[in-house]
C-alpha cells in the first residue's frame, strides 16, 4: 500500500474478488530522513493514506520498517551506478528486492500467499507451471518493464489486478469504494528524489563528493571542467557548463580519467550493444537468437532488435535501426507482442 489510487483500488478489487486481504506499507526511510520524500509513496502522508484507505476497506494494516534493506539495495545502488559511470533504475531494484523480496518474506508470516501490488501489467500462468509476464491493458501506463528481473518463484507469488484496467478505470474503482485517494494526484518521479534532482540528493545524502574532471570533445581537446561524472549521463545536453558553436551531447563517461566526453547528436546513435545479468521469463535455456521489440528505457517506444544470448548471463543485441543514447545501466526490456520476454542491463 503505497498511499496511491492504485494500491487502493488493488485492495478494493481483491477484496471484491473474495480474497482475504492484508494492507502492508514498507517504511523505506530512517525517520529523520522522511522529509526527502515528503509525500511519495515513502513518505508520513503516504502512510496515513493507506491506513486511512485500509481502515475504510475495514482490513488489517501494517507497516514494515524496510529502511535498511532499501539503503541497502536501492539508494547504495542508485550511489554506485553513478560513480561507475552508468545511470541507474532504482524501481526495477526496488521491485526485485523489496516488493518481490522482503515484501514475500512477510508474507509468509502472516500465513499470506501471494503478493498484490498496483502495478499495470499481467501475468499468465502456464499449464506446465511456469508465469508468464505480459504488458498491462492500459498501454500508457504499462510498468512490465519495471518487472522484467522478476524471477519464476517471485512471479509464482504475485498479483496485479490492475493489469486489465486502465487508469481511469481504476479511480473509478476508488471512487465507487469512496477511498479518499480516488483523485490523488499520481508521482512520475523516483520516490525518493521527489524534485527530480538526483545530482543534490547524492551530495544531501553525502553518497558523492564534487571531484573536478575534464569535459573533453571526441579527440581529447579539453572543452571546459565538471564537478563529477555522477551529475551527467549519456544523451544529456542542458546544463553541461560550456560554450560550442553547435550543441553538443553528453556521449561517453570516462570513469578510468574521470571525464565527460562530448559530441554532435549523431554520435549518440548505436545498432548494437551488450546487456548482462539476463533475466528469461517464458524458458530457462532461451532460443540461440530471437527476434523482439526492445526498449532501451521506460519511456522509449522501443524498436526491432536480434538478440543472441550468450553463456555467461550476457546476450548481444542488434537493433534494427539505430537508436539515441542508448545508456550504460539502464535496463533493456525485450518483448515479442505483448509477452515479456526478457531483459539485462545494459553494459558500458
Amino acid at each position: 500500500m503505497s498511499g496511491g489510487v492504485d494500491s487502493s483500488a488493488t485492495a478494493a478489487l481483491l477484496l471484491e474478488q473474495g480474497y482475504d486481504v492484508v494492507g502492508i506499507t514498507l517504511k523505506l526511510w530512517p525517520q529523520d530522513c522522511v522529509n526527502r520524500a515528503e509525500d511519495k509513496c515513502c513518505g508520513p502522508q503516504a502512510v496515513t493514506d493507506a491506513r486511512s484507505v485500509c481502515h475504510k476497506l475495514g482490513i488489517p494494516y501494517y507497516l514494515i520498517d524496510e529502511a535498511a534493506d532499501f539503503q541497502k539495495h536501492v539508494i547504495q545502488y542508485f550511489a554506485d551506478e553513478y560513480k561507475a559511470g552508468r545511470t541507474p533504475n532504482p524501481c526495477v531494484m526496488c521491485n526485485q528486492n523489496l516488493k518481490f523480496g522482503r515484501l514475500i518474506d512477510r508474507a509468509e508470516q502472516l500465513g499470506a500467499e501471494f503478493i498484490a501490488t498496483g502495478h499495470f501489467a499481467r501475468l499468465e500462468r502456464r499449464d506446465d507451471g511456469r508465469v508468464l509476464l505480459k504488458r498491462g491493458k492500459d498501454l500508457r501506463k504499462d510498468q512490465s518493464y519495471f518487472l522484467f528481473s522478476l524471477r519464476q518463484d517471485q512471479l509464482a507469488r504475485a498479483m496485479f489486478p490492475l493489469g486489465e484496467k486502465t487508469k481511469s478505470d481504476t479511480r473509478e474503482v476508488a471512487r465507487h469504494c469512496n477511498l479518499k485517494t480516488a483523485d490523488k494526484e499520481e508521482s512520475m518521479e523516483i520516490c525518493f528524489v521527489p524534485d527530480n534532482n538526483y545530482g543534490g540528493f547524492l551530495q544531501s545524502a553525502n553518497l558523492v563528493q564534487k571531484h573536478r574532471g575534464e569535459i573533453v570533445d571526441a579527440h581529447g581537446h579539453v572543452l571546459g571542467h565538471h564537478d563529477g561524472i555522477e551529475f551527467y549521463t549519456i544523451g544529456q545536453r542542458k546544463g553541461l557548463g560550456i560554450t560550442t558553436p553547435k550543441p553538443v551531447y553528453v556521449v561517453e563517461l570516462d570513469v578510468e580519467n574521470n571525464r565527460v566526453v562530448v559530441g554532435d547528436e549523431t554520435a549518440l546513435d548505436r545498432d548494437e550493444f551488450t546487456v548482462e545479468r539476463c533475466n528469461w521469463i517464458p524458458f530457462t535455456d532461451p532460443p540461440a537468437t530471437m527476434e523482439v521489440t526492445a526498449k532501451i528505457r521506460y519511456n522509449h517506444p522501443g524498436a526491432s532488435a536480434t538478440v543472441t544470448p550468450q553463456p555467461d548471463g550476457r546476450a548481444k543485441v542488434k537493433l534494427h535501426t539505430p537508436q539515441r543514447a542508448i545508456t550504460p545501466g539502464q535496463a533493456a526490456v525485450f518483448y515479442q507482442d505483448d509477452l515479456v520476454v526478457g531483459g539485462g542491463w545494459i553494459m558500458r
